[in-house]
């Protein structure tokens, strides 16, 4: 390794050398330094992330590179010490650099939003800051802790904000003031009840507060209107609350962590409901009901806030019932109209894919066979007429009609094909003055044998006459 070879690749005798030295290497490494210097050799390069890109070598030492690629500086394995730098996931940028003791911030440190611009300068205990200063992403001075832990806060306009004593990194005893300099909570012990408001003044909470942070009841604005009211624990929304848009109430229910999470329930803007049931991180998850214009237009289970599992579609009328994916119908599924199964198989990605049975509205069999994206495929049909009487059996062959056969009801006649020039869908009925005799004669192995053909144009005007002989054409006679 001494020859400072840096492709990603390594030879066969590196594998092999690595490998058997790994038991050693797992007990010497007792810092993340250690660790870089190692893998620096291997990869030519000094950035610890450069490690993320082969699992084989973090196996072979059996070490978890995970845990360390953001951290840069001395470490002892599972403890953070000494001076050392932190980086954001998948970005990479520098939100803090300073010192380390057991794994916590300890000694002078920098904090430093996405962009590079200072945070935080100063000093912490155990990870709470206890000396130095805060700025806004304005770069404007928002917090002033002194050595002996009396803090100051200011909102942007240089006004004070709050002044008093720090307990643990949050307000423990003193005053906070509004955007007029006026005190509107006394905070004794970590405990108060008053308002809060926005650097630029304008009211953003007013409710209770414990250790000093939202804990209890209390009610949330933006641009001077009420967003939610309810429950806080840490400072975050917590148990039963209400959301608002435009003054307007539009969910209520259970938070857990800051996010609806629970049983609760959601609204449109003109109070109609919109969603009733279970919520998980903010989005629907578990049981729930979906509404339109306040009627009920599904019921069943939600996943990540779709459609997902068990459930039934309304439209006034039970219409669905079945099996979801993605807000998709998918799976097994019966139709229904009017209350009377029309429907029943198999769908994928919404529409009829696979076997099934389609009836109609009198509860006949109409097709049984395969779909396909929502198509008969292949099997076999039947039409009826308006008296319900069976006129005619279809089969149907890669979506098409294969064959077509008029059922007659005198048994005495031969058999006859008929085809007809209207098309028509399920529901609709045949009109038999738009049925034409297009063969009659006889069959043989499905084959026309002995008889007569004719052909029609789209409006119904005969276009041209065959004459077949042992299954000939023997003759063709043209109809201008």
């Amino acid at each position: 390794m001494g020859n400072g070879n840096t492709s990603m690749d390594f030879e066969e005798n590196d594998n092999k050398a690595l490998l058997n030295s790994s038991v050693n290497l797992k007990k010497s490494v007792k810092s993340i330094y250690i660790i870089k210097t190692i893998f620096s050799f291997l990869y030519g390069k000094r950035k610890l992330n450069i490690i993320n890109y082969n699992k084989k070598y973090q196996n072979m030492l059996g070490i978890n590179i995970e845990y360390y690629k953001n951290i840069s500086g001395k470490e002892h394995i599972g403890k953070r010490n000494g001076k050392g730098e932190e980086y954001k996931l998948k970005t990479n940028l520098l939100v803090f650099e300073g010192t380390y003791s057991n794994g916590k911030k300890n000694g002078k440190g920098k904090e430093f939003y996405n962009y590079g611009k200072i945070k935080f300068e100063g000093k912490y205990l155990n990870g709470v800051k206890i000396e130095g200063k805060g700025y806004n992403e304005n770069g404007d001075l928002i917090l002033k802790l002194d050595k002996n832990g009396i803090a100051k806060e200011y909102y942007k306009n240089s006004k004070i904000k709050f002044e008093g004593e720090y307990f643990n990194g949050k307000r423990w005893n003193g005053k906070l003031y509004n955007y007029n300099g006026n005190i509107e909570i006394n905070i004794k012990y970590g405990y108060g009840k008053g308002k809060e408001y926005n650097y630029n003044g304008k009211l953003i909470f007013d409710g209770e507060y414990i250790n000093g942070e939202r804990n209890g009841k209390g009610k949330e604005y933006k641009y001077n209107e009420i967003i939610y009211e309810g429950e806080y624990l840490y400072g975050k929304r917590n148990g039963q609350g209400k959301e608002y848009l435009f003054n307007q109430l539009s969910y209520e229910g259970e938070y857990l962590f800051g996010e609806k999470t629970g049983k609760g329930k959601t609204y449109i803007v003109n109070g109609d409901l919109k969603y009733e049931g279970e919520f998980l991180n903010g989005l629907r998850n578990g049981k729930g009901k979906e509404y339109d214009n306040g009627k009920l237009i599904y019921e069943g289970e939600f996943l990540k806030g779709l459609r997902c599992g068990k459930g039934k579609e309304y439209d006034d009328k039970l219409i669905f019932e079945g099996e979801y994916l993605n807000n998709l119908r998918h799976g097994k599924f019966k139709e229904y109209s009017n209350g009377k199964l029309i429907f029943e198989g198999a769908y994928l990605n919404g529409k009829r894919n696979g076997k099934g049975k389609e009836y109609n509205s009198d509860g006949k069999l109409v097709f049984e066979g395969e779909f396909y994206n929502g198509k008969k495929w292949n099997g076999k049909g039947k039409e009826y007429s308006l008296d319900n009487k069976l006129i005619f059996e279809v089969e149907y062959f890669n979506g098409k009609e294969e064959k077509k056969i008029h059922i007659e009801e005198s048994l005495n006649e031969k058999n006859k094909e008929y085809f007809y020039i209207k098309k028509y869908f399920i529901g609709e009925k045949l009109n038999e003055n738009d049925i034409k005799l297009c063969f009659e004669g006889e069959l043989l192995n499905g084959k026309k044998w002995n008889g007569k053909e004719r052909v029609y144009k789209s409006n119904g005007q005969i276009l041209y006459e065959i004459k077949y002989l042992n299954g000939i054409q023997m003759s063709r006679k043209l109809f201008c």
